[in-house]
């Protein structure tokens, strides 16, 4: 099922003394951020009107409407900010990465489930999907159309071609 909510953000700590937060961004790209009007802020899923004020190498730097200091940016380190799935609607074969984290990852020709997603690295020219086998194993894929298939998050599986020695270890 796919969550209302979606998690595109988590504040590190505070940044300077006026009240801007470190956050580590779960999206493509930090300017995906720019995108969005609305954004709520932790479990209750409070609105906030927030800003990117700078993207850096591996965090961004944000502004929340009313923290204007250090001790209030400090209250919100480890805090998650979310989307409201209903305010962005994705290009054609995109996702959320939220959408993605728990499903199956079964292969395209033999129905063999080799685990679930557990990450999805994003650090590389492409994607790189981590998946946790039953055994604890934990194996790896890019998103590259020669492996990565087909993606149906409503039937909860990502199907995959694994080139040959892919898993192999």
């Amino acid at each position: 099922m796919e969550k209302e909510y979606l998690e595109i953000a988590r504040f590190t700590k505070p940044q300077g003394l006026k009240g801007e937060l470190r956050a580590a961004v779960y999206c493509d790209s930090p300017d995906v951020l720019n995108r969005f009007e609305r954004f709520y802020l932790g479990e209750g899923k409070i609105p906030v009107k927030a800003e990117l004020s700078e993207i850096r190498k591996g965090f961004v730097i944000m502004r929340i409407s009313g923290v204007n200091g250090v001790e209030a940016a400090r209250k919100l380190a480890g805090e998650i900010l979310y989307i409201n799935r209903g305010d962005y609607a994705l290009p054609e074969n995109t996702w959320f990465v939220g959408d993605l984290i728990g499903l199956d990852v079964v292969d395209a020709d033999s129905g063999r489930i080799y685990g679930k997603v557990e990450e999805i690295l994003q650090n590389a020219p492409k994607d790189v999907y981590s998946v946790r086998a039953a055994d604890g194993k934990q194996l790896l894929f890019p998103a590259i159309p020669e492996v990565l298939v087909d993606v149906d998050v409503s039937a909860g599986k990502i199907s995959i071609r694994p080139l040959e020695g892919l898993f192999d270890i």
